[in-house]
């Protein structure tokens, strides 16, 4: 446990300097050239009035006659008043260091940034606390008809009645602020950082459990919420432990399952990481083991699919669970059930795979389906086509799945301007859907399978804050991650990183060790610009024809295909970005 520090609790309010402003323009935006006549402004601290800022502001235009008749200020009133250029740094002076208050904020603080803008003072950033926002959280309808500020000034019985004039304005807005703090303060709002974020959509318990986040380390690594019995209910990742946990109990968090679980939570367990990468893999592999039920993703990896083209005399395509070690061909993993399916239609739109389940010995020995008659099947049940025949589809299925899919996705592309030519759009629509649940299968594992094989692959990558982070990965697994210190000899750290780095067997079967999810984010790593390799034991590389450069090109077209289908035979004629499936040049 770390004790908190007083920065930690927040700024107390009654130790904060409101400096609480109005303004009287010749219009309702500076966009469109309103500019400013009059400004009032009030400072308190502590519930006290500690100093008043009061001046007309001559414009350089006419003040408009109704807004004359609204305000009571004339161009005879600011005739002989400063300009804006004057006005502005006194005003700035008399804010320093003050949080700023207005009642819709957002349409005075557009007025001075637009003064700083044309006067060139810089804006110094103030934080700002607008009473209508929180009016609204807090004062319910049953209490005011609408948030002005007059009614909130009658509502909490505020001697002074706003009239349109800035200072009086001011006035009206400080006895409002501080009722509206007073009722913050009964729901357990005593900091300006809780007031800034406060917002009815935050409960009450998540309010009161945001000391849970006080003692979170601010290193990067996995937090995990947990309920009294011990058991995670929610696993996430952060750059900041500290900073990201505090969120769920604040405005910024505005998931109603969060909420529900910071109900529920009793305590939160941080595991502090060397790097981001390591962290994400934790995440993944602790949502993978524990399942929390406030997770949504990765909570079943076990249950990925896959495509497989069986080992048999006559092969066929198949989903299945697992990927052996048993000589066969596979492709994935899919998400769902429906996306296998359309990756394994795709293939059978053109290439004319039997798709009976029956398993067929050397010396087939059946009778035609009704797919032999309609010309989707050669028939090799029944002998009508021969086993080398057969091969030969077998082997560009297998180029498709391994590597190279040029050839079957230029006759899905033939297929596709035939559907469109003939005006069959829904058809054409379907064999697209295929199309590129094919092309995201076997370019995903066309991507994890090299990595899957090597025995150790150990990389490196700067540091903004100086020294490099280290990875050593084994068989498509994170097997240790380092970082050096800035300025120090990297390969000492780089030695103990791999003698002490976890030993990972050789997968049974051409898949990674670890979750295919978990592989990825390794790739997307080390695909990551300025990352050197430093070690490679084995072969890492990719198809020249894979799937990679045909995902790349028909991915753009995914966000098109809502709309009518048109000629889409031809391949895009755009440059093409790196494909996903590239290895990146490292340097050594």
């Amino acid at each position: 446990m770390v004790q908190a520090t007083f920065e930690d609790l927040g700024t107390p309010l009654v130790d904060v300097t409101f400096v609480v402003v109005d303004l009287e323009t010749t219009g309702s935006s500076p966009a469109a050239g309103s500019q400013i006549t009059e400004v009032g402004a009030v400072k308190v601290r502590g519930g006290e009035v500690v100093g008043e800022f009061q001046t007309l502001v001559r414009p350089d235009s006419p003040i408009p006659p109704f807004i004359s008749v609204l305000t009571g200020i004339t161009d005879q009133m600011v005739a002989g008043a400063p300009s804006v250029r004057s006005v502005l740094p006194a005003f700035l002076e008399f804010a320093s260091g003050s949080v700023l208050v207005a009642h819709n904020a957002g349409f005075d603080i557009s007025f001075l940034k637009a003064a700083a803008a044309a006067t060139g003072h810089p804006w110094p950033g103030f934080a700002v606390v607008d009473t209508v926002h929180l009016a609204r959280q807090l004062v319910h309808r049953d209490e005011a008809p609408n948030h002005r500020l007059a009614t909130l000034a009658r509502l909490f019985a505020s001697p002074t009645e706003p009239n349109h004039r800035a200072l009086q304005d001011a006035r009206a807005t400080v006895d409002v602020l501080h009722a509206l703090i007073g009722r913050v303060g009964n729901l357990g709002v005593t900091t300006l950082e809780e007031l800034r974020s406060f917002t009815s959509r935050v409960t009450t318990a998540q309010r009161r459990k945001r000391f849970l986040a006080d003692a979170m380390p601010e290193r990067p690594g996995v937090y995990l919420f947990k309920d009294a019995r011990g058991e995670p209910l929610y696993i996430g990742t952060a750059a900041n432990i500290r900073q990201r946990t505090r969120t769920y109990f604040t405005a910024s968090e505005q998931r109603r399952r969060m909420a529900e679980m910071v109900g529920i939570a009793e305590s939160i367990t941080p595991i502090v990481c060397a790097t981001r990468l390591e962290a994400q893999v934790r995440e993944l592999r602790l949502i993978a083991e524990h399942k929390p039920r406030y997770n949504r993703r990765s909570r079943h990896p076990e249950k990925a699919l896959w495509v497989k083209l069986t080992v048999e005399p006559f092969p066929r395509l198949s989903i299945v669970r697992r990927v052996r070690d048993d000589g066969a061909r596979y492709a994935g993993p899919f998400g769902s059930r429906s996306a296998a399916e359309q990756a394994v239609a795709a293939v059978h739109e053109v290439l004319p795979l039997r798709q009976c389940t029956d398993r067929m010995g050397a010396t087939p020995r059946g009778s035609a389906c009704v797919l032999a008659e309609l010309g989707r099947c050669g028939a090799p049940c029944t002998g009508a086509q021969s086993r080398q025949d057969y091969e030969e589809l077998v082997e560009q299925a297998a180029r498709v799945l391994e590597g190279d899919s040029r050839a079957v996705l230029a006759a899905l592309r033939a297929r596709l301007g035939q559907l469109s030519a003939a005006e069959r759009y829904e058809e054409a629509q379907t064999l697209r859907d295929r199309m590129l649940a094919l092309v995201r299968a076997t370019a995903r594992w066309q991507r994890l399978a090299p990595l899957a094989a090597i025995p150790q692959l150990v990389a490196a990558r700067r540091r903004d804050a100086g020294g490099w982070e280290v990875v050593c990965v084994r068989f498509g697994r994170l097997a240790g991650t380092t970082v050096t210190p800035p300025g120090a000899d990297p390969m000492p750290y780089i030695d103990a990183l791999c003698t002490g780095a976890e030993v990972v067997a050789a997968p049974g079967g051409p898949v990674p060790a670890a979750y295919p999810e978990e592989t990825e984010l390794v790739l997307r790593w080390l695909e990551t610009a300025g990352t050197r390799i430093v070690e490679l034991e084995g072969c890492w590389t990719c198809p020249v024809g894979g799937a990679g450069m045909a995902r790349a090109e028909l991915e753009p077209m995914a966000r098109q295909w809502s709309e009518p289908v048109e000629d889409w035979s031809a391949p895009t004629r755009r440059p093409l970005e790196r494909p996903p499936g590239a290895v990146p040049a490292l340097a050594g």
